[in-house]
């Protein structure tokens, strides 16, 4: 037998055992969506996720950052690691949320979670692991939704994580140490048919909190014995919406900030303004960049009013950039099993963000957007409609790649030598880490 034979008979074997289990990938998928939690609460959805790799007999390790899941099989020094995310965004008006929490799978997580268990169903249920030239860790990932932010900071004072995003605190804690390539996939946006975009980038962000203070007064009697900080916000905003043709089109700039808190009362002239804000783009530099000049454009409506500020920043994600080696893989095998024409040509860049995006900055990897979704993620017509291409599909994609990558030591070395041109550690961890500041500024006499 071939190499390619070889190949070829171990990938028939993969999605015989995920056609064998398809019933159960896409009623996992429905149960995690009728139990969606939000970051760093995922409970239920992680021993949902612990109870099928251990009906595999797969030894778990649990509670990775805060909540969370990995288990290996396999064996060899190369490593190739399957994500999925656990955590649910906010979405009240979506049929399908949380009537206490908002929460609900609004960006297809649960699809995530049946691509990693389904791979594990299709690698370690046929044996076929056990042919390769490596070895597999499947990661259920808490908090990738960059939200619910205050209960984040209260974790963060507390010490019991660093950063909001769950790849990120898997980083820290050194658990993608060892590994030599990533994959996921995402839900496509308005994709109901049958196509897969796989070589893409995304941008990076730093999340800010603002606060504005003025001073308190009786709106109709004496305004004038105040300082409005409300004011101060939108002159803050209009500062910022100012900035807006000083970016570079190339870099692919995202402002876009919302007021959370907008005074106490309508006769009360606001004394406190609350905000937050991301700022996008598409390079770390870029980041920096926009973001000093939004940092002076908000100081700006405090100066403009007399009042104070207090920006802070925390850091977001990473800009992501896919690896062309597996990539390769992946859309050969989407032609395969999906159709000659499933494959999206050219290589875009999305203007949102992933913490995949922190992964592939210290290793290879992959995050294709997958159809059998209608309407537009995190939006309240987002939903399911093609249950195969939604939850099996991507499965059998995803293992038939690994398949292809941990068989050929000519592609493995091509992962490695990509690895090592990227980020350590440490030096992501600076990185991160410089993102992370306080500006206050006072007006007030």
């Amino acid at each position: 037998m071939t190499g390619d034979d070889r190949t070829a008979a171990l990938k028939a074997r993969v999605c015989d055992a995920i056609d064998d289990r398809a019933d159960e990938i896409i009623a996992f998928a429905k149960d995690v969506q009728a139990e969606p939690e939000l970051g760093y609460k995922e409970v239920k959805t992680t021993e949902k996720v612990v109870s099928l790799f251990e009906d595999l007999d797969l030894d778990v390790e649990t509670e990775l950052a805060i909540t969370g899941a990995r288990a290996r099989a396999g064996s060899g020094d190369f490593v190739a690691a399957v994500l999925g995310e656990l955590d649910a965004l906010v979405n009240p008006d979506h049929p399908l949320a949380d009537p206490e929490t908002g929460a609900v799978h609004a960006c297809g997580h649960n699809a995530q979670l049946a691509n990693l268990v389904g791979t594990a169903f299709g690698l370690v249920g046929s044996g076929v692991v056990d042919d390769l030239d490596g070895a597999v860790e499947f990661v259920a990932v808490p908090a990738e939704e960059y939200l619910d932010l205050d209960y984040r900071r209260d974790l963060l004072e507390a010490g019991d994580i660093e950063f909001f995003g769950g790849k990120q605190e898997l980083i820290r804690r050194g658990y993608v140490d060892d590994w030599d390539a990533a994959a996921m996939m995402h839900a496509g946006s308005d994709t109901p048919e049958r196509t897969i975009t796989s070589d893409f980038s995304t941008n990076g962000f730093v999340g800010k909190f603002v606060t504005y203070r003025g001073t308190e007064a009786h709106a109709g009697a004496a305004p004038e014995e105040g300082v409005n900080a409300l004011n101060a916000a939108m002159l803050g905003m209009n500062a910022v919406h100012a900035q807006r043709e000083r970016f570079r089109d190339e870099d692919h700039v995202r402002v876009h900030p919302i007021i959370t808190r907008g005074g106490d009362g309508v006769n009360v002239v606001p004394a406190e303004v609350t905000m937050e804000s991301y700022v996008r783009a598409a390079s770390v530099e870029a980041v920096a960049d926009a973001n000093e000049s939004v940092n002076r454009a908000l100081a700006a409506g405090a100066m403009g009013v007399g009042g104070d500020v207090e920006i802070e920043d925390y850091p977001g994600y990473m800009p992501l950039r896919t690896d062309e080696t597996i990539v390769a893989f992946y859309d050969e095998n989407a032609r395969d099993i999906v159709g000659p024409d499933a494959v999206t040509e050219g290589s875009p860049h999305l203007s949102g963000s992933t913490d995949m995006g922190d992964i592939t900055q210290l290793v290879p990897g992959i995050h294709p957007w997958t159809g059998g979704f209608e309407g537009a993620v995190h939006a309240r017509d987002f939903r399911v409609v093609d249950e195969e291409m939604a939850y099996v599909i991507p499965a059998k994609l995803t293992a038939c790649t690994l398949v292809d990558l941990l068989t050929s030591h000519e592609a493995m070395a091509a992962v490695r030598e990509a690895k090592a041109e990227k980020r350590g550690r440490e030096e992501y961890l600076d990185a991160v880490r410089s993102l992370r500041a306080t500006t206050t500024e006072s007006y007030r006499d």
